[in-house]
């Protein structure tokens, strides 16, 4: 399970990227900016989103708006972990965040590996291989956006596992790795390792349905870990239970059923959670999952642990599972030490759209009319950005409860009205009419037209039918796992979405030709077994395969926190690495990661389509850098000093998204200035 450490040769380091070089000299340290460095202490990374808060905010200002310019490739790591699909292996979604501690980075691999670096130099200093299973027959894609971390301070310095590395492998398993070596940690679970797929309710014999894509979550000596369910296979899917493990011996310390409210206890006036419904109603309930697949964040100071769900199963049919499924696609604060719900609010009531509750929640301090509030940024699928205070869940702005479409399937029972934040306004379109139509040419538009007529639509939350609905945004946001990222001294939350429609259609049984795919690209079927139709997902694109939606497909957006105002909004990414012709920079590109804001005024993103990272200034949404990368970004960069007077450096991987189409890798990139 543990290889040698290795190093890539200079060679290979400097030649393998192609950066925009921009002013050389806007680099140039003067001797008292080099005194300066020279005294900064280590900032460190070690978190998936920064911090447990899951801001995406470093204070470090080493690279600024007057220097940015002249960042250059610093390393370059290629673990050798990439696949297309091709010869009976299964294909790879590259999403990593590393984090640094201690003097060390720490990555995992679409396969799961775990990878100790040198954070200087990107030198391989250990590699744990947990040896998931690769081929075809197992997995639609793999991924893994991270790793997390513990330190045992019970142990003395030079312990064995006193600093802790939590991996939940794709395969459903967690272990606990220590630091210096990559050697499981022999007094945790069995031998270092706890299958997490023991005590799920429902959880199938097959290993294809239940996942885990995220980094866990530690609250003091608590691991917390949720889950990734293929959802849409089976009416009674698996339980998306939320778990805590001890850190040290990896005993079950607490389980929060979102679907069975088993953490709360039942009044006289009890509902049940599933349904809304009062306890005595007999109405059946089957269904399986809301569970938590985005990251959870903590507040260790005030005992919360705040988990992101999704929908219950299947996404796109709710004749099963009557009522608003009360904590499914919810935002829910637990007591992180009991597991006990403290707050909870419902972003989806009765979800019919795939509107997962996907993005990491972002702890920040709100400062409004003098006041120091403790908030929760909360993106959401719809493009809607929620503000609630962090301790009682009560909005920051109003929320109202607004009708929406009913539905003409007549086994269903869509939730009549849905919540609204009256502020800020939707970061995206959530209308799509016909007239709105686009194309790359009029035979094309009419095409689109012709398409947009012919469907339900009905504007946001229009139901599935057999006939076809427009759902706008589609299915993959709005905003999605990459969350937000909170400047919290400037009062701005950054969030980048993606603009593209979908179509959903429910498929008689009896017409129901089986197949599955996990192609965005493309239309697939899913199963949706135990109900009466296979649901049908595609995207809304034009005969030459251009969204119908009119431009720009994606955005990254400035909003004022305190206030609700946009500051700014300009278009994010291309499509050219795509077409293999220029575009127009106004088309944009959707997105899959998240941004990184700093200190220094800027933010950095890449998870476009193309191969490219890129700094905006924070104050003006304006683009002052970007470097091309070998292979596309569908991931959240982060920063770090790992050592007293050492550089700051900017960290991306670089490896595709196979769902998306986009270009594969196996690259972890570093940049910083000379």
């Amino acid at each position: 399970m543990i290889r040698p450490t290795r190093t890539l040769g200079p060679a290979l380091l400097l030649a393998a990227v192609a950066c925009d070089a921009g002013d050389a000299s806007a680099g140039a340290a003067t001797p008292a900016a080099h005194d300066a460095r020279d005294a900064a202490p280590p900032v460190e990374w070690p978190a998936y989103g920064g911090t447990p808060d899951g801001a995406h905010f470093s204070p470090l200002a080493d690279i600024s708006r007057a220097n940015v310019r002249a960042l250059r490739v610093a390393w370059i790591h290629r673990s050798g972990d990439v696949s297309d699909g091709r010869e009976g292996r299964v294909g790879t979604n590259s999403e990593a965040t590393p984090i640094v501690v201690d003097g060390t980075l720490f990555t995992v691999t679409p396969f799961s590996r775990v990878l100790a670096l040198d954070p200087e130099t990107g030198a391989e200093r250990w590699a744990f291989d947990p040896h998931v299973d690769r081929t075809v027959a197992t997995h639609d894609a793999l991924t893994s956006r991270g790793v997390s971390t513990w330190l045992d301070s019970s142990r003395a310095p030079d312990a064995r596992c006193r600093r802790r590395i939590f991996v939940a492998t794709f395969d459903a398993r967690l272990f606990a790795l220590d630091a210096r070596s990559g050697a499981p940690c022999a007094d945790f679970g069995v031998r270092g390792e706890v299958d997490l797929r023991t005590g799920v309710r429902n959880v199938s014999v097959e290993r294809t349905e239940y996942h885990e894509s995220s980094a866990p979550a530690v609250a003091r000596d608590v691991v917390i870990v949720g889950s990734a369910i293929s959802d849409n296979r089976r009416v009674e899917a698996a339980s998306g239970v939320v778990r805590a493990f001890d850190a040290r011996t990896g005993a079950l310390r607490w389980a929060w059923e979102p679907l069975l409210d088993l953490a709360r206890p039942r009044g006289r006036d009890a509902r049940d959670s599933r349904s809304g419904r009062a306890m005595g109603d007999s109405t059946a309930f089957r269904a399986g999952a809301a569970n938590a697949w985005a990251t959870i964040s903590v507040d260790a100071e005030r005992d919360l642990a705040f988990v992101p769900t999704g929908s219950a199963s299947p996404d796109h049919f709710g004749g099963l599972r009557p009522g608003p499924n009360l904590y499914a696609n919810s935002i829910v604060a637990l007591r992180a030490a009991t597991g006990r719900v403290a707050w909870h609010f419902q972003l989806v009531h009765h979800d019919l759209w795939d509107y997962d509750a996907s993005s990491q929640p972002a702890l920040f301090t709100m400062r409004r009319d003098g006041r120091a509030i403790p908030a929760v940024a909360m993106g959401s699928k719809m493009g809607s950005l929620f503000f609630f205070e962090r301790e009682t869940g009560a909005p920051l702005f109003p929320i109202e409860e607004r009708p929406v479409p009913v539905s003409d399937v007549p086994e269903e029972r869509a939730w009549p009205t849905q919540p609204f934040p009256t502020r800020p306004p939707p970061l995206v379109p959530q209308r799509l009419r016909a007239e709105d139509a686009w194309g790359l040419t009029w035979l094309d538009r009419a095409a689109c037209r012709r398409r947009i007529a012919a469907l339900r639509n009905d504007g946001i939350f229009t139901p599935p039918s057999v006939r076809g609905s427009i759902e706008f945004p589609g299915f993959i946001g709005g905003m999605n796992w990459g969350g937000v990222a909170v400047d919290e001294t400037r009062g701005v939350v950054v969030a980048n979405t993606s603009r593209v429609a979908g179509v959903v259609t429910l498929v008689p049984r009896a017409l129901h030709t089986p197949s599955d795919s996990g192609d965005y690209r493309t239309a697939y079927i899913t199963r949706a077994e135990g109900t009466p139709y296979a649901i049908r997902r595609s995207l809304l694109v034009s005969p030459l395969g251009a969204p119908c939606n009119p431009p720009p497909w994606g955005a990254l957006t400035a909003v004022r926190a305190a206030t609700g105002d946009v500051l700014w909004e300009v278009p994010l990414g291309n499509v050219r690495d795509l077409t293999r012709v220029p575009t127009p920079a106004r088309w944009a590109s959707p997105t899959l990661g998240g941004p990184l804001a700093t200190a220094g005024g800027l933010v950095f993103i890449a998870s476009t389509m193309d191969h490219t990272l890129r700094a905006f200034d924070v104050d003006t949404g304006r683009e002052v850098w970007s470097a091309a990368l070998p292979a596309s970004a569908q991931a959240t960069p982060m920063t770090y000093r790992a050592r007293a007077g050492g550089k700051q450096f900017i960290v991306i991987a670089a490896g595709g998204h196979k769902e998306m189409g986009t270009k594969l890798g196996d690259y972890l990139i570093a940049f910083a200035l000379p």
